[in-house]
């Protein structure tokens, strides 16, 4: 998932895996076992992320965030959600304000398959908060993990956006 972001932003900057191999300072086999098998060292990633123009970062969670990955997510969390969903905004520094990359860019993927959202803008800002989280496989890994009940939320957000 980090490597497809990166691969993105790698695509603009270098005419070929190669390129951008060489550009990180590693052999260009490294990118196709990559793509095959998703698993290097820190050193291997950040070399590429460098090169591709991204940078690699932790980020701590905050009680809020961590409350929400703990499963205690209650009414006023959704509340919340849904008057951030009801605003249209799409502004990815909005959106990490109010929870984890991950959760938030689930719910982006959420608002981008609803009625009345705008599908390509969620899905850029689904992508811009977890890279990949737009993926059947990993929409499907949100939708079993997350707190938020879609047949719940969605009809909720409709009716606060007038849609």
């Amino acid at each position: 998932m980090l490597l497809a972001g990166m691969a993105k932003s790698a695509a603009a900057r270098f005419s070929s895996d190669a390129a951008w191999a060489a550009a990180s300072g590693l052999p260009k086999e490294t990118l196709s076992r990559l793509k095959r098998q998703p698993s290097c060292d820190l050193r291997t990633l950040d070399a590429l992320a460098r090169s591709a123009g991204c940078r690699l970062v932790v980020v701590p969670e905050t009680g809020e965030a961590a409350s929400q990955a703990a499963g205690r997510f209650t009414r006023e969390d959704e509340d919340r959600l849904l008057e951030l969903a009801a605003s249209g905004a799409t502004d990815a520094a909005v959106w990490r304000a109010h929870g984890p990359g991950f959760f938030m860019g689930g719910l982006a993927v959420l608002l981008a398959s609803a009625r009345g959202f705008d599908r390509e803008r969620y899905l850029r800002l689904a992508e811009s908060l977890h890279a990949g989280v737009s993926t059947p496989e990993v929409f499907g890994l949100w939708l079993r993990r997350s707190p938020l009940r879609p047949a719940r939320f969605l009809p909720a957000a409709r009716r606060r956006r007038g849609a």
